[in-house]
């Protein structure tokens, strides 16, 4: 498949595994690890929204969705078949234990994306793709504007009834 075509829907599909993912599991709702809460509160001070901040807080702090796709992303294509997203879970899982998340995010979007990629990669989306569009999509919410991105993931967040802990 084009590049020019591949890369836009594999980022938008990457974007989309991890924020739903990512919000599902409560990230926007409170600090859920050391350090989340500072993030927060320093975002939310600039302009964005709490919510938003917690979620790019926890982002920050232990292995979460976005990461769980990248890394799965790349495992399927350093294996090159789901059988290296499937490892690249099982260090995601390991990762959130040794970060003490309560949650299960991470290791959910690196199952997720494997599947996601197995599926795409039959319409000629391959796991390189996803490598490029996970990198976009987390440029889109970490590293570009954060009271914006937060504002966005506030509202997703209470589109998804979920509500800001303080």
């Amino acid at each position: 498949m084009n590049e020019i075509i591949a890369i836009p829907i594999a980022a938008v599909l990457a974007w989309l595994n991890f924020v739903i993912i990512d919000i599902w599991m409560g990230l926007p709702e409170a600090p859920g690890v050391r350090g989340a809460k500072a993030i927060g509160e320093s975002i939310e001070k600039r302009g964005g929204d709490l919510g938003g901040g917690y979620f790019k807080g926890n982002i920050v702090c232990s292995p979460d969705a976005s990461a769980g796709t990248l890394l799965a992303s790349c495992g399927y294509y350093g294996f090159g078949g789901p059988e290296g997203g499937l490892i690249a879970a099982l260090f995601v899982y390991f990762g959130n234990r040794m970060c003490a998340d309560p949650g299960y995010a991470g290791t959910t979007g690196a199952l997720t994306i494997t599947f996601i990629i197995w599926v795409a990669s039959h319409f000629g989306i391959t796991a390189n793709y996803f490598i490029v569009g996970i990198t976009i999509a987390i440029l889109t919410i970490q590293g570009l504007y954060h009271p914006l991105s937060s504002k966005l993931i506030g509202k997703i967040a209470r589109k998804m009834n979920r509500k800001v802990i303080k």
